[in-house]
């Protein structure tokens, strides 16, 4: 049997020669609540933060923000991107860290039980935690100029009204509504049904197209 020799670099180092940072993942949880846009905190010992957790051996970066998200915010079933790696050496005052930080929008029903905080009011955090949070919202509000609702938290059919106020929560202003309409009208597609169950004259209904 042959024995493979460990790797070395072209100094003749192993990687183990070199010092190794440790791994976490860190998610921005985002979702509407009372018209406003907010994230999701948990609260530790060392103060209010982002789920989170170091990268266990064996385990990828996607387990574990699933995991950290089931353990310490009890959310399941979502479907974490990628947004950051936040690598400053001096980010973490427990030492070496470097965290790959995740962007997760989903409705408020996704996240009932869970701590939310206003975007605006998510000050006094942890580590770097309050820079990942604008980094995400800025991430999501840049979609949302692009198009409407690309995270579908308004379901498969809406008004025009609905997406508007949707759009107005995560961009946190007013939107002039003409503006607004001549810009998305031609990415979405108009139904043949109506809102129901509102007072008045009912609402045509429309899909991304």
């Amino acid at each position: 049997m042959i024995t493979k020799a460990p790797y070395r670099d072209s100094h003749g180092r192993r990687l183990s020669d070199y010092p190794q940072p440790s791994v976490a993942v860190d998610a921005a949880v985002l979702t509407v609540h009372d018209g406003a846009l907010h994230v999701v905190l948990v609260q530790n010992d060392t103060g209010w933060r982002l789920p989170g957790t170091f990268v266990h051996e064996g385990e990828t970066l996607a387990q574990a923000v699933l995991r950290s998200l089931r353990d310490k915010a009890g959310i399941e079933g979502l479907q974490p991107r990628q947004l950051h790696v936040f690598d400053e050496p001096d980010r973490d005052d427990r030492g070496w860290v470097i965290s790959v930080a995740h962007l997760v929008v989903v409705p408020e029903s996704s996240v009932t039980g869970a701590e939310l905080t206003s975007v605006d009011a998510a000050d006094g955090l942890v580590y770097d935690h309050a820079t990942i949070i604008q980094l995400a919202v800025d991430t999501l509000r840049a979609d949302y100029r692009a198009s409407p609702d690309p995270e579908g938290l308004l379901g498969s059919e809406f008004t025009l009204l609905e997406l508007l106020r949707l759009h107005e929560a995560i961009a946190g202003e007013r939107l002039g509504k003409d503006t607004f309409r001549r810009h998305m009208i031609g990415q979405l597609v108009e139904t043949d049904t109506y809102q129901h169950g509102v007072v008045g004259k009912p609402a045509k209904l429309y899909r991304r197209a």
